[in-house]
């Protein structure tokens, strides 16, 4: 094939920039395509070594995906360059896949990861779930090592560098995705890192454990240009898909103002770059390229998004940018870019590297937009591309122009095979249907997802019962003992996924001993890890046993907790309390309510005892209620007792998850009626506001070996001991059990 002529060389005006003056968006532009055009020439005419020989063509290492990155937000801009179609045959020769599958510690390699942001870039615009699935894989895997409790002495991410190449891959996903246990993770580890080589005297972070006490041949300490570099450029593009709600979105933004804030100390006066070693400017001299262009990428575009003031940083941004355009060089490609490496080291002009170019394009890339006004954050995800845009369809494969009567058979033999493929074939995802993803479970126990849990020791592997606080979770409340699971949602998740109520989730297990917390900590609770699984849904719904108030034919019912008190966290007994702050009821009323939760070991009912306040005097109808289909589109088997006080649900079996059985025990006595709404079965009791009382809520699974079928979970329900009496006094709430205590609030 032959090659593709090189680009002319660029004229020495288009690099030069007023340092006072925010630059013609166009004129940027034309700059940035001719640099990527060049790029992209040049890596279209070099070979591909089976294994790469070098770091300086295409692969699928970080120092290419950096250049990937920046050509995939210029492409959003303009195509002029090719960046699109090239991006896309990048993809489709590495087949969407990652380096490092040959040991588990390169798995877990955020340099192995930064290419996923290709991934997400091209499935943001086609749909294709394959797109991102060997990628998802990856990620899920290191889900659990990211924030292993305890924390290991050694960081997964333990080099500066990785805070750029795998922390806004883990957040995008969680975007496209919907599911925050990659954003959970990502956030325990960037922390961890953080602890472990931020500099609270010097607002930098270090490179590595290495350099905490390493000094330069002038005795400064040793802060990276680039390595900083890569920290707040991964910051920005982090903060570029995280939740504005997010939980800890404002210690991040905090650290990139900090950062930036002692970056600008930094800028050389002289050209407005930065040198390889921040803090002594002669070890190595001069500016080097690649550090000061995330430095300006991360001015403009905090500039760009409001977190940076416009007034003191904007000139800082103008003056960096026109000292980094002219530093490219007549071939169209960055130089003065420090070669790959973990610390300073001199550059010159020829000096170029990939990271370099996509470094150039992000910048570029955001100085353009510095005249606009401020854009909110998180950015939106591109459009999506109409079908058809990225392949032309099978059938639509024009004919060869000029060919023989032969060669125009055997086209149509090709193209009579692949509609057969079209035609016989079975097509999980047809034209016009919703893509859904499955996956085949084995028989008996679900899909086992690597890695399983790691068992307890054996002192750990008795039974007991225990509630534990999880705020890495935001601030799920979980409870189990040795027969059953459950949990309630809080005042983050509130934040995060309105409109969260007050429903109770149930999870199956089949182990004694307690597996909630070590499950929830792989960031992938609804999967199957070896000891229990939670695939029951409980939504906006009651769940298994929530309550709300009837009032005029609809339901009214809380938000999540707003305080907990752990009375007994074991080992016979969970035992703790909530109060949820006051809800509306109709349009005149309020209620409030304050409820305690007393799980023994041995049986698979929590004791409830509730108080309900009311601002307005008079009995209430308290609803109790069971979701409907937790677990599946089609309803369970609702079995209702109402002369004995005993309510159960079974879900159709799962051939892979198995059921639910789900229960409800009340008094008879406080029976006012059973009635259904939309989500739920809802049991009806008469309550006087201030007056506690008590009632039974119950979970199973069919996998755990007790109840295999609905006919043996309702003989249990039917035969389980109840009492409905209040002790006077109550015991006294809070501390018991030497678990935390939250003070209790008082509407």
């Amino acid at each position: 094939m032959a090659e593709t002529p090189a680009l002319p060389p660029l004229d020495p005006a288009s690099l030069r920039f007023d340092a006072m003056r925010v630059p013609a968006p166009d004129r940027v532009l034309r700059l940035l395509n001719h640099s990527a055009a060049a790029e992209i020439r040049r890596l279209s005419n070099e070979p591909l070594y089976i294994p790469p020989r070098d770091w300086r063509g295409a692969s699928a290492n970080w120092v290419a995906a950096t250049f990937y990155i920046g050509l995939g937000r210029l492409a959003r801009e303009s195509d002029a360059s090719g960046a699109r179609a090239y991006l896309r045959s990048v993809a489709e020769h590495y087949n969407f896949g990652m380096l490092g599958a040959w040991s588990p510690r390169n798995m877990l390699d955020a340099d192995n990861l930064a290419i996923g942001e290709l991934y997400e870039e091209l499935y943001a615009r086609s749909g294709e779930a394959g797109e991102i699935a060997p990628l998802r894989q990856r990620l899920d895997y290191n889900l659990p090592y990211l924030q292993k409790d305890p924390a290991p002495d050694k960081l997964v991410w333990w080099w500066c560098d990785a805070l750029f190449m795998a922390p806004p891959v883990f957040a995008r996903m969680a975007a496209q995705t919907h599911d925050h246990s990659y954003l959970q993770a990502m956030d325990v580890q960037w922390w961890r890192t953080y602890d472990r080589l931020w500099s609270k005297e010097h607002r930098l972070f270090f490179r590595d454990e290495r350099f905490l006490t390493r000094t330069s041949r002038n005795g400064k300490p040793v802060f990276w240009g680039r390595g900083n570099g890569w920290v707040v450029a991964g910051l920005a593009r982090l903060l570029d898909t995280m939740p504005a709600n997010y939980p800890s979105r404002a210690r991040y933004v905090e650290t990139f103002r900090t950062m930036m804030a002692r970056i600008v100390e930094l800028q050389r006066p002289e050209d407005g770059l930065w040198t390889a070693s921040l803090l002594d400017p002669q070890d190595p001299p001069g500016a080097e390229s690649t550090g000061s262009a995330f430095y300006t990428y991360a001015l403009a575009w905090g500039i760009n998004h409001g977190l940076l003031d416009r007034a003191k940083y904007q000139p800082h941004a103008l003056k960096a940018w026109a000292g980094l355009a002219a530093l490219v060089q007549p071939n169209g490609r960055l130089g003065y870019a420090q070669q790959a490496g973990d610390q300073p080291e001199p550059s010159g002009p020829a000096d170029h590297a990939l990271y370099g170019s996509g470094g150039l394009l992000l910048a570029g890339l955001e100085v353009m937009k510095l005249g606009r006004p401020v854009s909110p954050l998180p950015i939106a995800e591109p459009e999506r591309d109409p079908p058809g845009a990225q392949r032309l369809p099978i059938r639509d494969r024009p004919r060869p122009a000029k060919a023989s009567p032969e060669q125009l058979r055997g086209w149509e033999r090709v193209m009579a095979e692949r509609q057969a493929m079209i035609d016989l074939g079975f097509d999980p995802a047809p034209p016009g249907s919703a893509r859904v993803a499955q996956a085949a479970g084995a028989a008996g126990m679900p899909k086992l997802v690597a890695p399983a849990l790691e068992t307890p020791p054996p002192g750990e592997r008795a039974p007991r019962a225990t509630v534990r606080f999880a705020p890495y979770r935001f601030d799920d409340l979980l409870w189990e003992n040795d027969r059953t699971a459950h949990r309630i949602y809080g005042p983050a998740l509130e934040r995060e996924e309105p409109p969260s109520t007050s429903g109770i989730d149930a999870w199956g297990k089949h182990v004694a001993w307690p597996f909630m917390e070590r499950q929830l900590r792989t960031g992938k609770q609804h999967d199957y890890h070896g000891e229990g699984i939670d695939f029951f849904n409980a939504g906006t719904s009651r769940g298994a046993g929530g309550l709300g108030i009837w009032d005029a034919s609809k339901l009214w019912t809380s938000r999540n907790w707003k305080a907990y008190r752990i009375l007994k966290d074991g080992p016979d007994t969970a035992d703790f309390e909530v109060d949820y702050a006051p809800w509306p009821v109709g349009t005149d009323r309020k209620v409030w309510e304050t409820r305690r939760f007393t799980l023994p070991l041995g049986t698979n009912f929590t004791r409830m005892v509730s108080t309900i306040g009311s601002d307005k005097a008079g009995p209430l109808q308290v609803a109790i209620g069971i979701q409907k289909r937790p677990t599946a589109n089609a309803a369970g088997t609702f079995m209702a007792d109402r002369q004995a006080g005993r309510f159960s649900l079974w879900t159709p079996e799962d051939p892979d998850k198995g059921a639910m059985g789900v229960a409800l025990i009340v008094d008879p006595a406080m029976i006012a009626d059973v009635v259904q709404d939309n989500e739920n079965y809802l049991v009806l009791l008469r309550v006087t506001p201030g007056k506690p009382f008590v009632y039974y809520m119950g979970a199973t699974w069919s996998k755990a070996g007790t109840f295999a079928d609905r006919a043996a979970w309702e003989a249990y329900v039917k035969g389980e001991r109840a009492g409905f009496q209040i002790p006077t006094p109550l015991p006294p709430a809070g501390g018991a059990g030497g678990g935390p205590v939250r003070p209790r609030n008082e509407p």
